[in-house]
């Protein structure tokens, strides 16, 4: 029998504020936009024969995109770079977090797709890839939360792709620690699992997780021996000293890479944007949380987990 991670409340803020002292660091005096999206916030838009061969190659292999499905703003600058964020495990997603685009159903019993990994593989080759990104819906239907997939997924683009590292953002199996093992034992190159938010806004933003369960998912990785990786959107309502105790215990469980981005809503059924985070803030975050002792944290307002991810290995 699994074990599974005790559904412990998320901690109230100020809960290991002591453990790592806040380096002095000036905050910048910036405020806020709120309401019309700003002029930071303007990306590129699609296009080139680039972009048109990886649209190609992801149609021609039945994948999902991350990058499609969940709506992400630096969809145009990637595929135009020759790159995507590969999602398997299927397209409908059994969780309902507030903040995210990919469909979402109940009681999801469709059965895994074990050709996939091969076709994820193929397409690394087509695209060329030195670094690939393979992240997934939520199975919360399966007790294996389809962590098979995600080992082989890994295996074969080593295969097909020599050389080509390979990146996981990976769900929180439900604190199934069985099924975390598996995906440990392929030896990804980076381990990613986001936090998303501050523990206070748990409930509304991803109603289904557990903050204390997430933070246990980078620790045995990171014990495990493998580089980790963690992000949090901002602008939904968290306040600075939320993010800093974040950054806090992402420290005390030995993260290297954190990203942090700000929160854009897909569509009008999706939370609203509490506020657009200045440019000037992210520099801030970034300080601060190197400071702390995190290796590398990636913070600007287009930033997402695989953003510029190959510099993260």
């Amino acid at each position: 029998m699994p074990k599974t991670f005790p559904q412990a409340p998320p901690p109230s803020i100020g809960d290991g504020l002591d453990m790592i002292e806040l380096p002095v660091i000036q905050k910048p005096l910036v405020e806020n936009v709120q309401g019309k999206r700003p002029d930071w916030l303007r990306v590129r838009l699609p296009y080139g024969q680039t972009f048109n061969n990886v649209n190609q190659i992801i149609e021609d292999h039945s994948l999902h995109t991350v990058c499609k499905s969940a709506r992400c703003p630096n969809m145009g600058e990637c595929w135009s770079a020759g790159t995507a964020t590969f999602m398997i495990l299927g397209d409908i997603c059994t969780r309902s977090c507030g903040f995210c685009a990919v469909k979402t159903g109940r009681a999801l019993q469709y059965e895994l797709d074990y050709d996939e990994p091969r076709r994820v593989a193929e397409a690394t080759k087509l695209m060329g890839l030195r670094h690939a990104v393979v992240t997934s819906i939520n199975r919360d239907d399966r007790k294996d939360g389809g962590a098979p997939i995600f080992s082989e997924t890994i295996r074969l683009i080593r295969e097909y792709q020599p050389g080509c590292t390979v990146e996981v953002l990976i769900p929180d199996f439900r604190g199934l620690w069985d099924a975390l093992q598996v995906v440990i034992d392929a030896r990804p190159e980076l381990m990613n699992h986001n936090m998303e938010t501050v523990p206070r806004l748990y409930r509304r933003v991803r109603p289904q997780a557990n903050y204390q369960r997430s933070l246990e998912v980078l620790r045995r990785s990171k014990e495990a021996g493998l580089r980790t990786k963690s992000g949090i959107m901002v602008g939904l309502g968290e306040t600075d000293e939320e993010v800093v105790a974040l950054m806090k215990d992402l420290v005390a469980v030995g993260l290297d890479v954190m990203t942090i981005g700000q929160y854009l809503q897909p569509t009008k059924m999706h939370l609203p944007v509490e506020a657009f985070v200045h440019p000037e803030k992210f520099r801030w975050y970034k300080e601060v949380g190197e400071a702390l002792g995190l290796g590398h944290v990636e913070s600007g307002p287009l930033v997402r987990s695989s953003y510029h991810a190959e510099r993260h290995v």
